[in-house]
């Protein structure tokens, strides 16, 4: 379904985030910034940035799909909980699961789980995200934190908007980063080429990546990677428009990699202030045996 709406002299000036709010009352904040995200705003047929201010007579147009909500059903799959208490939770995701379902992965998700170990959740991003306040890939294994109530969620995504939460990664990439130490610094959007992934371009959003060099290998770099930004499939990008793609990444590495059941990318450390108490929270969890092997193998054969 697509909507249109011209925009007035008493609209003039305003960010297209919060017209968006103001134009659909029955939707969250939320979902409107995720409609801007994944390109389904366009002002004047260009698709705009979320702070983009609004001049008289622009025409806003956006495609608000059909979706038909899910029965979510709780299951009894084993968690790795690295902290819980009544405002949230931090877990250490396993390396092949989905976080919240969607049209292709009903059962067998993050959220999934999450609904069989507690009943309280947050609303904030309607059924079918519970909880859900950030993502990290399918293949991406490692740190994520999930409210228990939109208080406890609403504070979390204040703190990831205002670039307050600390998020480092680890990753292996193809060939050798001769510099210790790098920033990449290039706006994310859909690929224009192809739908299905995200790459630089002028008018993505704005990205920036931190890097540093764990260790070399003949063909391979083990790297630490921080976010100031999180934008979908920002280290994958990034990484491969600096020409140095994720190690077994399907949808940006080479033809040629290793068959690790996806990229070797491991959400190692998440920091953040807690919603209640005020207190700095930070959590570390271990390389998993995956990443592991995959370091033991570089080793021996390169």
């Amino acid at each position: 379904m697509t909507l249109e709406h011209v925009v007035t002299e008493s609209e003039a000036k305003t960010r297209i985030d919060k017209l968006m709010a103001m134009i659909n009352p029955d939707k969250s904040r939320s979902q409107v910034q995720s409609w801007i995200n994944e390109d389904m705003v366009t002002i004047n047929d260009q698709v705009v940035k979320a702070n983009y201010k609004c001049q008289v007579g622009d025409v806003v147009r956006w495609s608000i799909p059909e979706v038909k909500p899910l029965e979510i059903d709780a299951e009894n799959i084993p968690l790795d909980i690295v902290y819980e208490d009544s405002d949230l939770l931090v877990v250490n995701k396993a390396k092949g699961m989905v976080v919240h379902p969607s049209a292709g992965h009903q059962s067998g998700t993050l959220v999934n789980a999450l609904l069989y170990h507690c009943n309280d959740l947050s609303g904030i991003n309607g059924i079918e995200r519970p909880g859900i306040v950030h993502r990290i890939d399918k293949d991406t294994s490692g740190l994520v934190v999930v409210a228990k109530n939109d208080s406890a969620h609403a504070s979390l995504a204040e703190q990831l908007a205002s670039k307050d939460i600390e998020r480092k990664y680890e990753a292996i990439v193809h060939g050798v980063i001769d510099h210790d130490t790098g920033m990449i610094d290039a706006p994310i959007g859909r690929d224009p080429k192809d739908r299905q992934k995200m790459g630089v371009v002028e008018t993505g959003k704005n990205a920036v990546t931190h890097f540093q060099v764990v260790n070399r290998y003949k063909d391979f770099t083990h790297i630490e990677c921080q976010l100031e930004t999180g934008r979908t499939h920002q280290i994958r990008v990034h990484m491969r428009y600096i020409g140095f793609p994720l190690v077994g990444d399907p949808k940006y590495g080479p033809r040629k990699t290793m068959n690790t059941n996806g990229q070797v990318l491991h959400a190692k450390v998440l920091g953040f202030t807690h919603p209640t108490s005020g207190k700095w929270l930070q959590f570390e969890a271990d390389l998993p045996q995956y990443f592991r092997e995959v370091l033991s193998e570089i080793e021996k054969i390169y």
